[in-house]
C-alpha cells in the first residue's frame, strides 16, 4: 500500500486517481499511525514552501518523515520535492527537511516566463536509476516558479532547460522526487509512478537492487 500524506497542501486526490489508474492500493490520510503501516510515502504539494513546512511542523510530520525516510521510500511531488531540500528563498529564508542537499530558488527575470508552465522535455543523466529504468526519456507537465539549485550532481536523474538546467527527478537512498507533476504527465508519469509504488512494495529487497545500481 503507498501512502499519500495530507497535510493540507497538495494535489491529493489527482495523486490518488492516478494510483487507482494503475490498480495500486492507497490511503490519503494525516494520520502517521496510519501512513507508518505503508509500504511507500508520496508528499505533494502546491502553493508556497515557508506555509507547507509550517503545517508540517504543526502536526510533527517533519520529524515523522525523517524516520520514515530510514526504512521506507519516499517520492516529493513538485512543492513536495523542494520541501525535501535544505532551504527555500521564497518568502525569506526558510530550512526545509533536509534530506538531500540545495536551496529553492527562484527564477531569474529575462527571457523565460515564470511561472515555468507547461510541458518540458526530460534529459535523463542516470537511466538505469530503478525509479526509470527501461523509461523512455519524455515530455513532463511542471508548473513552478522556484527550482532546486544544488552542487551534488549524484542526485540528478533528470533534469530540464528552463533558462537553467531544473532539477526535475532526483534521488538519494530512499528519497526521490520530481518538480514536475507525475499523476499530469502522460504515460511517463504514469509509469514512472508505478516503478515507484513497485520499488516500495519490494522493501528490503529495493535496497539490494539500489546498491548495485549505484556501483
Amino acid at each position: 500500500m503507498i501512502g499519500i500524506l495530507d497535510y493540507g497542501m497538495g494535489n491529493l486526490h489527482s495523486v490518488a486517481s492516478a494510483l487507482k489508474r494503475l490498480d495500486v492500493e492507497c490511503i490519503v490520510s494525516s494520520k502517521q499511525s496510519e501512513l507508518e503501516e505503508t509500504d511507500g510515502l508520496i508528499l505533494p504539494g502546491v502553493g508556497a514552501f515557508k506555509d507547507a513546512i509550517d503545517l508540517l511542523k504543526e502536526e510533527g510530520h517533519i520529524a515523522f518523515l525523517k524516520d520514515y525516510v530510514q526504512r521506507k521510500p519516499l517520492l516529493g511531488i513538485c512543492l513536495g520535492m523542494q520541501l525535501l531540500f535544505d532551504e527555500s528563498e521564497e518568502h525569506g529564508l526558510t530550512g526545509g527537511l533536509g534530506l538531500l542537499p540545495g536551496r529553492v530558488r527562484r527564477f531569474a527575470d529575462g527571457g523565460y516566463k515564470v511561472p515555468h508552465m507547461g510541458w518540458n522535455q526530460l534529459i535523463v543523466h542516470r537511466p538505469q536509476e530503478p525509479l526509470i529504468k527501461n523509461l523512455k526519456a519524455d515530455f513532463a507537465y511542471f508548473v513552478h516558479s522556484y527550482y532546486v539549485q544544488n552542487d551534488d550532481k549524484s542526485l540528478l536523474i533528470a533534469t530540464a532547460e528552463y533558462g537553467v538546467d531544473v532539477p526535475a527527478i532526483v534521488g538519494k537512498g530512499r528519497v526521490f522526487g520530481t518538480q514536475f507533476h507525475p499523476e499530469k504527465s502522460g504515460e511517463f508519469g504514469l509509469q514512472l509512478l508505478s516503478h515507484f509504488c513497485q520499488l516500495s512494495e519490494r522493501g528490503v529487497i529495493y535496497d539490494a537492487i539500489y546498491h548495485i545500481s549505484r556501483h
